[in-house]
């Protein structure tokens, strides 16, 4: 069996293509193309502009396709966040003639992608005790939190997306308190996203700078208009103490986030880290704090200490997960009728 697909990760800032062959067995990459997403009026011109860059290299039209993006899926559509672009599978397939095309959250991949995932792709926290076939969770901040489980289901992993970065942050000690009055008087809701993403990191470092103001012990200049990478260079390279401690506290809330989602979901196959901040903070996970938060659980702290943590450092995860899907896609495909028929006009002779 043979066939070409096509996956991509689509998010606000950048859509990251690629044209996989399904030979033999294996999956091999044969082009991959990076997009400014601000640039495009649409996704569709995105899609038309990698389908006429690969057909120019030789690379047959696709099979199938599977698309990542940032959002609820509803009915195969999405309207993107943070981009004026509607997206449609059903639409997608008839303007490109692809005979299947699927929509999934960006985290739904990432999560279909850590079955497949190399060993120097993860940085393990916790080794743990794992189950074979137990329950998954793949969770991580960005832009936003992120949230999937994983079922074993027939013999694979089968993902569930969530929305669970907007359930209510659960404080755990008398300074988390004041953080979430703190974002309690700004927000009125205090989701967990609220904290653990990058603008969380920010809402933290300003609740700091007023706690630190109020000290009369201690002195801080004030710093206004913080982003989350100047948060970052304020810690580890300036040692700036309260963009240290900005850190400290957001690792301590996402361990414990981890934790109740690991213990929500008795995940004893393994909690997946992953997420654009996670690969970047990873000496200050490594450290200890997010471990002990995780383990933090009264009388199911033994618990705890058996299920598997690990970080997910591959930038390239949720396409790698949509390709999987997209793979996935195509075996299907090839079984019934049309797809049988369309295999066949692929591998005529007469049509290379």
């Amino acid at each position: 069996m043979m066939g070409y697909f096509i996956s991509g990760d689509i998010g606000g800032t950048k859509t990251l293509l690629q044209a996989l062959e399904w030979r033999g067995g294996e999956a091999e990459v044969r082009f991959e193309r990076r997009y400014a997403s601000r640039e495009y009026s649409s996704f569709s011109d995105v899609l038309r502009d990698f389908l006429h860059a690969a057909s120019a290299l030789g690379i047959k039209p696709p099979l199938s396709a599977c698309f990542a993006v940032a959002g609820p899926v509803t009915e195969q559509g999405i309207r993107l966040t943070n981009l004026p672009w509607l997206m449609n599978a059903g639409a997608l397939e008839r303007e490109f003639a692809i005979p299947t095309v699927k929509l999934i959250n960006d985290f739904e991949a990432v999560a279909l992608s850590v079955a497949v995932l190399a060993a120097d792709d993860l940085v393990t926290l916790q080794k743990g005790t794992p189950y074979a076939e137990g329950v998954r969770v793949a969770l991580g901040a960005g832009t936003g939190m992120g949230v999937a489980w994983l079922i074993s289901q027939g013999g694979r992993y089968t993902p569930l997306p969530t929305e669970a970065g907007h359930i209510d942050f659960a404080p755990v000690d008398e300074l988390q308190v004041r953080l979430f009055v703190y974002l309690r008087h700004r927000f009125g809701h205090v989701s967990v996203e609220r904290i653990l993403s990058g603008p969380g990191l920010i809402n933290i470092f300003d609740f700091l700078m007023d706690e630190w103001g109020a000290s009369e012990n201690l002195e801080q200049p004030r710093i206004e208009s913080v982003d989350a990478p100047q948060i970052s260079d304020l810690a580890f390279n300036q040692g700036h103490p309260v963009a240290m401690k900005t850190f400290d506290l957001f690792v301590e809330i996402y361990g414990a986030y981890a934790g109740n989602l690991a213990l929500a979901g008795l995940c004893r196959n393994g909690v997946y880290i992953a997420g654009g901040v996670a690969p970047k903070i990873i000496g200050k996970l490594q450290e200890g704090a997010f471990i002990k938060a995780f383990r933090d659980k009264g009388r199911f702290s033994s618990l705890m200490e058996e299920i598997p943590v690990h970080v997910v450092m591959n930038s390239k995860a949720g396409l790698i997960g949509a390709a999987e899907e997209a793979k996935r896609m195509l075996v299907a495909l090839s079984a019934g009728s049309e797809g049988a028929s369309r295999f066949s006009e692929f591998n005529d002779p007469g049509t290379s």
